[in-house]
């Protein structure tokens, strides 16, 4: 099995620096842009996907639903396990209102945010799951920045640990009892000429 993570395309409070968190905020017009970028990238790639998937927030289901209609492959039902962490009162904040309303230590506050652990626990479940269900295949997977940080974590801890970007793209790979890594986080379709 091989499973491709990738990063909802650019929403207006991504453009704000604002963290989004489980707010439900669409993607702009940017994203839209970047979503199918991305889907003319897999179009051209030699790499089958099977079905994609995605968190039930709207910015990552849009762009499953680009992706999905550009490589004619269904799209899955939401899965909630793959939504964003909960941010609590972070939630709709900007860096400059996170550092003066909780100082620069506002990450190690409890503003009644989800733990890593939980963010883990989901993720790796729902990669399991996934895995048990459809050994055979190769899904694409929408969905956020702050998941995938910790789902690529534990699913490969050699990774480096890096921003993941809007539109970020990985394909970590099955192997015996673990997933290796074939791409980490890659962005070049966001530098290409958009092709029809």
């Amino acid at each position: 099995m091989r499973i491709g993570l990738i990063r909802h395309g650019k929403t207006d409070w991504n453009a704000l620096g604002k963290i989004q968190g489980q707010t439900d905020i669409p993607l702009n017009q940017e994203g839209i842009r970047q979503a199918t970028a991305l889907a003319a990238r897999l179009f051209q790639e030699l790499r089958q996907w099977d079905a994609v998937i995605s968190s039930d927030l709207l910015r990552a289901h849009k762009t499953a639903q680009i992706i999905a209609d550009r490589l004619g492959i269904p799209l899955l039902p939401s899965d909630e396990r793959l939504r964003e962490r909960y941010f609590g009162e972070v939630e709709g904040t900007t860096e400059e209102e996170r550092l003066v309303k909780w100082g620069k230590d506002w990450r190690l506050t409890d503003c009644g945010q989800e733990t890593d652990d939980a963010v883990r626990k989901r993720a790796l479940d729902f990669i399991n799951d996934a895995y048990k269900r459809m050994p055979d295949q190769n899904l694409l997977v929408v969905t956020h920045g702050s998941l995938l940080a910790q789902l690529l974590r534990v699913m490969c801890e050699k990774l480096e640990d890096k921003p993941i970007g809007n539109m970020a793209y990985s394909i970590m790979e099955r192997s015996g009892d673990g997933w290796e890594p074939l791409l980490h986080n890659c962005t070049l379709h966001l530098e290409q000429p958009q092709s029809r």
